[in-house]
């Protein structure tokens, strides 16, 4: 397996910037995931690594081994695609054996290797069955076997559940992973859904619009990010966005005021804020609580309640909020459409953001993150 460096790397298609100045180390055996809205290059980036798109500038690495002008066979990667791509005309074998028959591999070579990858992928008893006889996850399966035999150095997967349902979406997010951890392989997956990121990665790789908003770990963009596009973007549902107004500013605290005059301290770093200030503040779904038990309070008119059976989310509107504040409860909440809802706000839990988007960083540590190692990069 290989790492893979990409220096200041550009992807332009004439005037048209799609990747800009991208930075990233990916370590080998790392499980790394690009997510991002449609559209913000993720795909491309992909492609870049793989050597099916020309780099317009940068350099990239794989194994320590500049490979920018070196042709896709020859860099040890390995692409499965959106598109499961198989030949219908052929069974299992002859589709997963196909590229190393074409290379013209040792017959006990290749047999030796679709059946351990048939074997990994519980796929040995369906060798001699065509595409046409299974389902879609046993399809994608075989995508992924038919890249596993060719042994690269490098998996890289460009969204390939987007064709799948919902549960057989969930089904083979877990066999992905526990393929990747069973191998030790490096591998970069690509989707635009941040449950499959949040599940999945060792390291998620936030973009938007071509370039790299935020890396880090899961729980590190969930609960430290540092604008409000990786706020908004991490998190189902997503973050709930108030203004507010800045009535004081300590080293590492800021005081707000809601649009109703309650007022209360966040724990931010508040070296960059100033009193007055307009803002926006920032707390999840999840984390807003029962009016009785906090100490800042906000109301609003309930446009929808979803009751889930296991929690209810309920969708309130506030002047004050640039959309419908979610309150997440866990269990079954008595309430209506056409109410007016009181929540509480956890003063630990909010994020603060500047209006050019920069998050003043949080001070509160969060359990399950190493808030040292973040405190000494932000």
């Amino acid at each position: 397996m290989a790492n893979v460096t990409l220096k200041n790397v550009c992807k332009a298609y004439g005037d048209v910037m799609i990747s800009r100045d991208v930075n990233l180390e990916i370590k080998e055996g790392e499980f790394v995931v690009f997510v991002g809205p449609s559209g913000c290059g993720k795909s491309t980036l992909l492609r870049c690594i793989a050597g099916l798109e020309d780099i317009t500038s940068g350099d990239l690495y794989i194994g320590g081994e500049k490979v920018n002008d070196i042709e896709p066979s020859k860099r040890g990667v390995g692409m499965v695609f959106q598109s499961y791509a198989l030949y219908p005309h052929l069974n299992l074998y002859d589709n997963m054996s196909f590229g190393l028959k074409l290379a013209k591999a040792d017959k006990k070579e290749i047999d030796k290797r679709v059946n351990h990858a048939a074997e990994i992928l519980q796929l040995r008893h369906l060798l001699d069955r065509q595409p046409k006889a299974l389902s879609g996850g046993q399809r994608q399966r075989v995508a992924i076997g038919r890249t596993l035999v060719s042994q690269p150095e490098v998996f890289l997967l460009d969204e390939p559940l987007s064709n799948l349902d919902a549960a057989l979406r969930v089904n083979m997010r877990s066999e992905i992973t526990k393929l990747q951890r069973q191998l030790g392989c490096t591998m970069i997956y690509v989707t635009h859904d941040q449950v499959e990121a949040m599940t999945m990665a060792d390291k998620i790789v936030v973009l938007d619009t071509g370039s790299v908003a935020q890396t880090g770990q899961p729980l590190e963009l969930y609960h430290y990010p540092k604008n409000r596009f990786v706020a908004g973007f991490i998190g189902s549902p997503k973050m709930n966005f108030i203004t507010v107004q800045i009535e004081s500013v300590e080293a590492e605290r800021v005081m707000v005021q809601l649009a109703n005059g309650e007022s209360f301290w966040i724990p931010v770093d508040g070296t960059s804020v100033q009193p007055g200030e307009r803002m926006s503040l920032g707390i999840r779904p999840e984390h807003l609580l029962h009016a009785d038990s906090a100490s800042a309070t906000i109301e609003g008119y309930v446009q929808i309640v979803e009751k889930l059976g296991n929690e209810t989310q309920v969708y309130l509107h506030l002047d004050s909020a640039d959309a419908d504040v979610i309150y997440r409860a866990p269990d079954t909440l008595p309430v209506e459409a056409g109410e007016t809802y009181t929540i509480g706000i956890e003063p630990n839990r909010c994020h603060l953001f500047h209006s050019n988007g920069n998050a003043c960083r949080r001070l509160y540590r969060e359990s399950g993150v190493d808030f040292d190692a973040i405190s000494s990069i932000a």
